[in-house]
């Protein structure tokens, strides 16, 4: 048994506000006896414009957002799911979407850089195009990520990703018992998609879900869904924090429920494709 815990944010244009509020409710999760906490996509900063992103991408391994996520970690003794942040891309000048994840020692144990980019037109008023600032991470190798931590085997995705069954088999294949998608979902995709994408992916892989979103309407004017939620692998949903602006939900990974649901119900031994 391992207590998890996702955050929600109404996050800014504002690095050091957002900084200080994901430390508020770091401090939340850990005192509730979480030992692996997960951040929302864009947790430190919700841009006006995108050059704001490229005024606070930092180079992997260093800057003060990476420095904020280590000392985290190693302050109180967790994982730490670093939501994303903008991180200089090797080659192009450009940025990758980073999730980063840090151990109890501060020390970085995982980078996946979001594979799918969201290129969408939500509405006849609300479009976006993330490749036009992002390049999207290669979708194999050594960017396919699954790490071993006390709450499981944990495979890293990011937001639009959840649409991609075929990534969440994948991590599957490498064994993952759990999946964190931190995201900032739109308030009009949230509500028709949001939590069917999310149970799906719990269902189909007898896994657990860890999504910590964005909430709210923010700088910018973009209005995020919120509904930050833990799913357990029959898809069951274990806590959810609706749409209120921000919040820790809390649940606890059990070895035992993720067993006996893959040996009563063995459909990941019945795959013929």
């Amino acid at each position: 048994m391992s207590r998890v815990a996702a955050i929600q944010m109404n996050s800014s244009s504002k690095v050091s506000t957002n900084l200080e509020l994901a430390g508020r409710l770091v401090e939340q999760a850990a005192g509730s006896g979480a030992e692996l906490i997960a951040l929302p996509e864009n947790f430190a900063l919700m841009p006006r414009s995108e050059k704001d992103r490229l005024d606070i991408a930092e180079r992997p391994g260093n800057g003060p957002i990476q420095e904020f996520l280590a000392g985290q970690a190693k302050h109180h003794q967790i994982w730490l799911v670093g939501g994303t942040i903008p991180l200089v891309a090797a080659v192009g000048g450009r940025l990758n979407a980073s999730c980063l994840l840090f151990g109890p020692d501060g020390e970085r144990r995982a980078r996946y850089d979001k594979i799918h980019l969201f290129d969408v037109a939500v509405s006849e008023s609300e479009a976006y195009k993330e490749s036009a600032y992002f390049s999207a991470g290669d979708p194999g190798g050594e960017n396919l990520v699954c790490v071993d931590t006390p709450a499981g085997t944990l495979g890293l995705t990011i937001c639009y990703d959840v649409r991609f069954p075929e990534l969440y088999r994948c991590l599957s294949g490498l064994n993952a018992d759990v999946f964190t998608v931190p995201s900032a979902f739109t308030a009009t995709s949230g509500r028709a998609h949001w939590e069917i994408l999310l149970r799906a992916r719990a269902i189909e892989n007898q896994a657990y879900v860890i999504a910590p979103g964005q909430c709210g309407t923010h700088d910018n004017g973009r209005e995020t869904f919120g509904h930050t939620m833990i799913i357990d692998p029959w898809g069951s949903i274990l806590d959810n924090l609706t749409n209120q602006p921000e919040g820790v939900a809390i649940a606890d990974i059990d070895d035992d429920r993720l067993s006996s649901v893959r040996r009563d119900f063995p459909s990941l031994k019945h795959r013929r494709l």
